[in-house]
């Protein structure tokens, strides 16, 4: 564990710091980061010594709860964060709540705000899922020379105005790992191959709780976590559905499950309604 100084000042213990994620990438050791929504998730994975976790901004306290001293990325997510006084709030906020990083796919400029303030800044490239449709669609890109220099380009461009890292999303795996050569950006590799820095998966993809979509070809699982909450909801509905029969068959509640009044005040009582 290292001690650091959070953007708030606060004196804390990480499993690792900025400096060990550059060093890391410098010496090439693979780094791994998962998501979490919410403090169960967030305890698993720092009970798993995964080396990041990410979140919305929104659910940071909770995850941080969970994992008290485990690297943290909070994501600023575009919908919340509109216009740049949004965002810098936004990003103050949680900064000065313990995150170590705060993560935008806006733009360069938004980026060289935020780090202009002290924050360490990761930015977004690649399939950013919001311009799917400026390809075609969802699909993995950077498969063309075009694509791959465009790539590498908007890592420069959040190199330069002061991103420490960045999400790289859906990018063709050699394609990357040439990219990777000409860029100080530590690089967590979403769907985008073993070019990445830090190998980057959902944590519902992994535990196997993926519902109602089509997992992505990068996905995998290594666990069937549906298949346990499938038997979970199973017991739940049959508990429900019995809670609801007893009630209506007057076998719930009963004396098992109820106090009575102390002897003789219940007839006192009547007898004081009564004169009602």
């Amino acid at each position: 564990m290292k001690r650091i100084y959070t953007y708030g000042h606060e004196q804390v213990q990480r499993n690792i710091t900025i400096g060990d994620i550059i060093e890391n990438k410098k010496n090439g050791i693979k780094m791994t980061q998962v998501t979490a929504q919410n403090k169960e998730e967030a305890e698993i994975l720092s009970d798993q010594n995964i080396d990041m976790i990410i979140t919305g901004s929104d659910a940071y306290e909770d995850v941080r709860s969970g994992a008290p001293n485990t690297f943290i990325t909070a994501a600023l997510f575009a919908g919340r964060f509109i216009t740049k006084d949004d965002i810098l709030k936004g990003a103050i906020e949680v900064a000065m709540k313990g995150a170590d990083s705060v993560l935008t796919p806006r733009s360069p400029e938004i980026v060289e705000m935020l780090a202009n303030e002290g924050m360490h800044v990761q930015g977004h490239v690649g399939m950013v899922p919001s311009n799917a449709t400026k390809f075609g669609g969802i699909r993995t890109v950077g498969k063309t020379v075009d694509e791959a220099l465009g790539i590498l380009k908007d890592l420069k461009d959040l190199e330069n105005a002061g991103a420490f890292g960045a999400e790289v999303e859906c990018v063709a795996d050699d394609a990357l790992i040439e990219i990777s050569k000409h860029t100080d950006l530590v690089l967590n590799s979403l769907g985008a191959g073993s070019g990445g820095d830090v190998i980057f998966l959902f944590f519902e993809d992994i535990v196997g709780e993926t519902k109602n979509i089509k997992m992505p070809r990068h996905a995998k699982s290594w666990g069937d976590g549906n298949k346990i909450l499938d038997k979970l909801n199973q017991e739940r509905s049959k508990a429900i559905n019995a809670f609801k029969t007893d009630v209506q068959n007057s076998n719930y509640p009963n004396s098992e499950h109820t106090i009575s009044m102390d002897d003789g005040e219940l007839d006192k009582l009547i007898n004081e309604l009564n004169k009602e």
